[in-house]
């Protein structure tokens, strides 16, 4: 039996993801394999390298710094995320990535892209996180206020377009069991976005397979819900998402508010421990 963790996105959302892989973490409990979206990867990446704490140390610390991620960023750069200092200064310098225990890692780790070219899901497989950092900064850059990554042949950007909780294809890999931890509370439904629609087909216009992928998005998240929830009726699959609703906006500056994602990504994942230990068959 193969074990899976799958991880969705959700920017500064996703912190949620950080406290429950803190305590995976501390209770020493990694599974086969890891695959990630976005925020999910970033998050997923200092999991697999064993650094409990990393993400919301550098959080809060570098939060409300412009080039972590805001506006001005976006002005100054064209990316929302600025590339310089949030996938080279921080992780080589500032709070190091600890790539070597990464690399020895026996756990497998998958970073979901969005391939404009042909608007489907590139799930990549890292095992050196230096030289395969733009599948990561890929995987994080959100359409419209990103630059296009060009990285191995292919032109990617934020895997949630295509895939925002790849389940099925971590499945299909080969991974009879997975956790999925989601950053939205049960009962949520994306609903179709006419305004990213309209703008897609003017800012995308040369990738008409990713303008589509943008519009069918709802459609295809909703679908996942759905494919989660039988496969979570089966026994195949364990949830853990909010089990409660904290407002943490996509490019959140309040850290009281980002703080407490992360606390309640620790609670739900303390209150399900032992449940999980079961399911993994710790």
């Amino acid at each position: 039996m193969k074990t899976g963790l799958v991880l969705e996105g959700g920017a500064k959302r996703g912190i949620y993801t950080a406290g429950v892989l803190d305590v995976l973490l501390e209770n020493e409990i990694m599974p086969d394999g890891v695959i990630g979206v976005s925020a999910g990867a970033i998050h997923g990446a200092s999991y697999v390298s064993k650094q409990a704490g990393r993400s919301i140390r550098y959080n809060m610390k570098y939060g409300n710094d412009y080039r972590f991620m805001s506006w001005r960023s976006w002005f100054e750069t064209g990316d929302m995320v600025d590339e310089k200092f949030s996938y080279h200064e921080l992780p080589e310098k500032l709070d190091p990535f600890d790539n070597e225990t990464f690399m020895e890692s026996k756990t497998k780790f998958y970073v979901t892209c969005s391939n404009l070219e042909t608007g489907r899901a590139e799930h990549i497989h890292c095992t050196d996180l230096f030289k395969q950092i733009d599948y990561l900064r890929a995987s994080a850059s959100m359409p419209f206020v990103s630059r296009i990554v060009d990285v191995g042949g292919k032109k990617l950007l934020d895997g949630g377009i295509s895939d925002g909780i790849p389940l099925k294809a971590f499945i299909d890999m080969g991974y009879d069991r997975c956790i999925v931890v989601q950053t939205r509370m049960a009962g949520y439904r994306k609903e179709p976005n006419k305004i990213m629609n309209f703008l897609a087909k003017i800012k995308y216009r040369k990738y008409p397979k990713f303008v589509e992928a943008i519009k069918t998005r709802y459609k295809n998240y909703n679908d996942e819900l759905d494919y989660i929830d039988d496969m979570n009726k089966k026994g195949l699959a364990f949830v853990i998402r909010p089990s409660k609703y904290v407002k943490v906006k996509r490019m959140e500056q309040d850290l009281g508010k980002v703080k407490e994602m992360y606390e309640l990504g620790r609670s739900d994942a303390l209150r399900e421990l032992n449940n999980i230990r079961k399911f993994f068959g710790a």
